[in-house]
């Protein structure tokens, strides 16, 4: 794992970067960690945690007006690339987007409205709703809140991460 997770001094998710930046970071008493891995990054003088997650010490303000723009990539993203029906999770080119309320029946693309689905049960809902196919949904699907699930979503999330990600 190169990637280590940035969380702002209020737990939410900024970014990902590379171990060499996060190291910097806390090199510069900007960032602490808040997980690590077993492994140790040494140095001459000094021996650091491996980290995963690290928090800003200064809270950093993030615009929260941004339109975050509705497209396959960002909905994968936010369901974590995550079958809403089933719960598999299958490579990426052979998820769908499913629009809940089937555009037929006057469904719109809409946040609240799309989820990620797995190709066979997207063709198992059909042109049905998920209570008429008798599919229920993991997750309400909504808005996501942190701007960053674009960022976070094309990464692959350690472990560790996914108690922060959660949107």
């Amino acid at each position: 794992m190169n990637a280590v997770l940035v969380l702002n001094a209020t737990y939410e998710p900024l970014n990902i970067v590379s171990v060499k930046r996060a190291i910097v970071l806390l090199l510069k008493d900007k960032a602490e960690i808040v997980e690590a891995a077993q492994q140790k990054i040494r140095a001459e003088r000094i021996a650091i945690d491996m980290p995963l997650v690290i928090r800003l010490v200064v809270f950093v303000p993030v615009p929260r007006r941004l339109p975050l723009p509705l497209s396959r990539r960002t909905v994968l993203a936010r369901d974590i690339f995550t079958c809403q029906y089933c719960g598999r999770r299958p490579i990426k080119q052979e998820l769908t987007i499913d629009h809940v309320t089937p555009r037929s029946r006057g469904g719109t693309t809409t946040w609240e409205n799309v989820v990620t689905a797995c190709a066979p049960c997207n063709r198992r809902k059909g042109d049905r709703s998920p209570e008429e196919a008798n599919m229920a949904l993991l997750s309400k699907p909504t808005r996501p809140r942190f701007l960053a699930i674009v960022l976070l979503g094309e990464a692959k999330a350690h472990l560790a991460w996914r108690k922060y990600l959660s949107v």
